[in-house]
């Protein structure tokens, strides 16, 4: 069993959440929301798979698209920027200026 006793982002809870390029958004921004959603129907795909495992090109059909959703989530947690995607940064790190 894991045992999680403190997790430490070392942001504090100002109601803000940070995305892969380091910028600050509001917990309710539509961003956070839309990429939220994509995870929580990629995960609802990956249950639904667990249950198909005989349907192998039903299956299939399902594992091309939870790609494209992990893809649209990785693109919406990095926004573009001036025409080009942002550089991603590591959590607790500074973003280039």
């Amino acid at each position: 069993m894991v045992v999680l006793n403190r997790i430490y982002t070392r942001t504090g809870d100002d109601g803000t959440t940070a995305l892969g390029s380091g910028e600050r958004r509001p917990k309710y921004d539509l961003r956070i929301s839309a990429y939220g959603t994509v995870d929580e129907t990629n995960a609802a795909i990956g249950v639904l798979r667990l249950y198909l495992a005989d349907a192998r090109e039903l299956d299939a059909m399902l594992g091309l698209i939870q790609n494209d959703l992990f893809d649209l989530g990785a693109d919406l947690a990095v926004p573009h920027q001036g025409g080009a995607v942002a550089d991603a940064v590591e959590p607790g790190r500074t973003p280039r200026a």
